[in-house]
Formats: C-alpha cells, sequence, structure tokens
C-alpha cells in the first residue's frame, strides 16, 4: 500500500468537516488518499459507535478514498504517550503516505489538539529506524511523511495555505451529511449538540 495523502480525524466526521473538500479533489486528480479515524466516536451525544461505523463507511464511498479503518482508541481518554504512538507507527508504515493531514492543534474539543499532537509526533518516530514494528508478521522498514499539516475546525486559525474546492463543495456536504445522527435533521428527537443545529450546517462551507 502506498498513499499520496493520508488524512486523520480524532473522531469519525472530522475528517470530513475539516478536509472532505480537500480529499474529493485529490480523489479527482488521481491521487491515492486514505482516512483514519482514532476513534469511534462512542461519547458523542448523538447516534452510536455502531451507527457511525455505517455513517464513515458511507462517507468514504462517496469520496472514493482507498481506504478507511478506525484505530478504536478510546474516545476522550486517548493519550499522545507510548503505547498509542506505537501503535499508529506500523499503520502509517504500511500506507507510506506522502502527506498527512490532521486535526487542528487547539481547538474546543480537547480530543482534537490531542490527536494533532498523538499524530504529528507518531509520524517523525515512524521514521526513526530504531523503532521496530510488524504489519501481517513482516518487519517494516521506517517511513517519515514528508509533511504534516492541520486542518482548521471549530476555532479559526490562519491558514499557513488555501485550497480552492469550489468544484468539491457538494461532494463535501454530502460527505459530511452522510454522518445522519450527527447534523440537522428536522425528524430527529436526539438532544442538540452545537454541530445539530440548522445554521451548523452552512458554516463548513468555509472549511477544506
Amino acid at each position: 500500500m502506498k498513499l499520496d495523502l493520508l488524512a486523520f480525524g480524532a473522531h469519525p466526521d472530522d475528517v470530513e468537516l475539516g478536509a472532505g473538500g480537500s480529499i474529493a479533489r485529490e480523489v479527482a486528480n488521481g491521487r491515492k488518499v486514505g482516512i483514519v479515524d482514532l476513534t469511534r466516536g462512542e461519547l458523542g451525544t448523538r447516534g452510536s459507535a455502531d451507527i457511525r461505523d455505517a455513517e464513515s463507511a458511507a462517507s468514504a464511498s462517496l469520496l472514493g478514498v482507498e481506504l478507511r479503518m478506525n484505530m478504536e482508541f478510546k474516545d476522550g481518554f486517548f493519550s499522545d504517550d507510548a503505547s498509542h504512538q506505537l501503535a499508529l507507527i506500523p499503520v502509517i508504515r504500511y500506507l507510506k503516505p506522502d502527506v498527512v493531514i490532521c486535526n487542528s492543534n487547539s481547538d474546543r474539543h480537547p480530543d482534537h489538539g490531542k490527536a494533532a499532537r498523538l499524530v504529528s509526533k507518531a509520524c517523525f518516530l515512524a521514521g526513526l529506524p530504531r523503532i521496530p514494528s510488524q504489519w501481517d508478521g513482516e518487519e517494516q522498514l521506517a517511513w517519515r511523511p514528508s509533511a504534516v499539516y492541520h486542518y482548521i475546525q471549530d476555532r479559526y486559525l490562519k491558514p499557513d495555505f488555501v485550497i480552492d474546492i469550489s468544484d468539491f463543495i457538494e461532494l463535501k456536504m454530502k460527505s459530511v451529511l452522510a454522518f445522519r445522527t450527527q447534523f440537522y435533521d428536522p425528524d430527529s428527537i436526539e438532544p442538540e449538540t452545537p454541530i445539530s443545529g440548522k445554521a451548523f450546517c452552512w458554516s463548513f462551507h468555509r472549511r477544506g
């Protein structure tokens, strides 16, 4: 497996919200893209982990990515520590992404900044040959992505660069709204959250 771009998210739907349009653009340009969710979002107010698994698969199909996998770290309780870093290193070495994108360094949800630090450190460590790892019983060689970037989430950050996703905004919206339990649904009887209101559905136009 060899990917051009690998997108990480602390929770299912993080990647779609922060970079769904960019992913759609890269796929349309013939690049191989993958998504890795760190948790199943089991602490989310709406839906369930099983439902979000199905929603994640539906969204991945819409975006046309090569693969989507879930690390099944504990939502809310994973850490940027040795055990989690060592769990990510084999994935990075197996997928060999040229570029990685991941959560914002600082955001409303504490898991987002934590995920950003964890992924960034794991990408660096994956390039150290003296850290052993295996995939399907085979020893792996070191691999380090050429760059790690962070997408904007709840809190605005001044971007270092902007990608034009004008041609892919509708596909981005479809990929986000594939997570039907999480966003605006006038017929839903589940509790309201900061992202379930009608206004939020239009706010993610400004994100990549």
